[in-house]
């Protein structure tokens, strides 16, 4: 990780490059992405100001700061969670090892749930009452208010150190006071009449869903730094979904819509549980940039 003293290998394209190159050589997957990412957090810069500047000589004040960033990314943490920000939807969320780090082919599961929405609930009906079960950095939920801030949005988490971030999250993205966060296990805090909750229009949920045994094989970044409570969904993957599923019944009524993301081939398998809930009027899954089907949405 030791960057030669050459001002002439200072330039910020040659230090990108060595960067880049010291991270394959420690056996990280996506050397040259984490690599970019971290250098416009250090220097405070986009892309395309990156490009502009790539024959510049890096800031003096930046090296140790930048050497120190190699190295923890080489011993596998998340770049992630290095920078401290993760970006959704066009948003700037902040992650820690407390959450999940917000994924891509998660911004389809909104956008299904937006346009749905719309869909059902078109503007002068009343809006509608969304639950995001699993919420941890509160991606999900956050996107949903702000994009409908008309929607009535509840987040819930078994973890109080995913709420607070969640929270936090919601302050600074300017939608605090149109999320009611819960602390709980799955649908328990919002079952029964007596709950005090409203019933929930559109149930949303990234929930665990990695089979126990397959957690160990999974990318050292992930493995070793992002919590197992938001990875683990049992032996194999399904228990998030039977315990909902078996759920859906004790609500004081169903949702009209269900939306799960889902592991890749588990689609049929949560769809099926599904339908032994309830009678759906649609099932239908959305697939990701990958072309798995990665999000299973029932409709009544």
């Amino acid at each position: 990780m030791r960057e030669q003293a050459n001002s002439n290998d200072w330039t910020i394209g040659a230090v990108l490059r060595r960067g880049a190159d010291s991270l394959r050589q420690a056996g990280v997957e996506e050397a040259n992405a984490d690599a970019e990412l971290l250098l416009l957090y250090l220097l405070g810069i986009s892309k395309a100001k990156l490009l502009l500047d790539w024959r510049e000589t890096m800031p003096e004040n930046k090296r140790a700061a930048w050497t120190e960033m190699l190295a923890r990314k080489a011993a596998g943490e998340p770049a992630q969670y290095i920078v401290g920000e993760q970006y959704f939807y066009g948003r700037r969320f902040e992650v820690t090892p407390a959450v999940l780090i917000p994924r891509p082919e998660t911004e389809l599961l909104a956008e299904a749930v937006l346009e749905l929405g719309d869909r059902l609930w078109p503007p002068g009906s009343q809006a509608p009452a969304v639950l995001d079960v699993g919420t941890g950095s509160g991606a999900l939920s956050i996107t949903l208010a702000a994009e409908r801030p008309a929607w009535r949005v509840f987040a819930s988490d078994l973890s109080p150190d995913a709420l607070a971030m969640a929270r936090n999250n919601a302050a600074k993205l300017g939608v605090i006071e149109r999320i009611t966060f819960v602390q709980g296990d799955l649908l328990t805090p919002f079952m029964g009449a007596g709950s005090g909750y409203p019933p929930s229009d559109i149930l949303v949920s990234n929930p665990p869903y990695i089979p126990s045994a397959d957690i160990p094989g999974l990318q050292r970044e992930v493995r070793a730094h992002e919590p197992h409570l938001a990875l683990d969904g049992g032996t194999d993957g399904l228990n998030p979904y039977r315990a909902m599923a078996s759920q859906l019944s004790s609500l004081s009524a169903l949702p009209r819509v269900v939306a799960w993301e889902v592991g890749m081939g588990q689609a049929e398998d949560v769809a099926a549980l599904l339908r032994e809930a309830a009678t759906w009027t649609e099932i239908r899954f959305v697939k990701d940039y990958a072309g798995i089907d990665r999000h299973v949405i029932a409709v009544l």
